[in-house]
């Protein structure tokens, strides 16, 4: 299951020293040997961690704070849908569409304030 690009506005990464390096498939533990839903479920979660800790760096708190809580609503985006293509259990189904939207909705609402941070 593909993941989410990772394309966080500059104001996110302008001060992350690790800023353009490449990461591995296999760079921050990702599961080996599981089943396909178990390693659609950590990929989410390693991309996530990644991307927060970029994020993270920005210089002005609230900017890194923001720019953390992206990737941490991405993650969430990428869980909720490994569990939409291998979950079956009805409520967590439900849970999992509900997150896509908020999340979505939020992540929208973040990113316009940081193009007014940039302006």
């Amino acid at each position: 299951m593909a993941q989410q690009a990772v394309d966080l506005p500059e104001i996110c990464l302008a001060d992350d020293p690790h800023a353009g390096l490449a990461m591995g498939d296999d760079d921050m533990g990702m599961v080996m040997g599981g089943d396909a839903a178990h390693v659609d479920l950590m990929d989410g979660m390693t991309a996530m961690n990644r991307d927060m800790m970029a994020g993270g760096t920005a210089a002005d708190i609230d900017v890194a704070f923001v720019c953390s809580m992206i990737p941490h609503h991405r993650g969430a985006i990428d869980m909720a849908r490994a569990e939409l293509a291998h979950g079956d259990d009805p409520w967590a189904r439900t849970l999992a569409e509900a997150i896509i939207v908020a999340q979505e909705k939020e992540i929208a609402e973040m990113l316009a304030w940081l193009a007014e941070q940039e302006r």
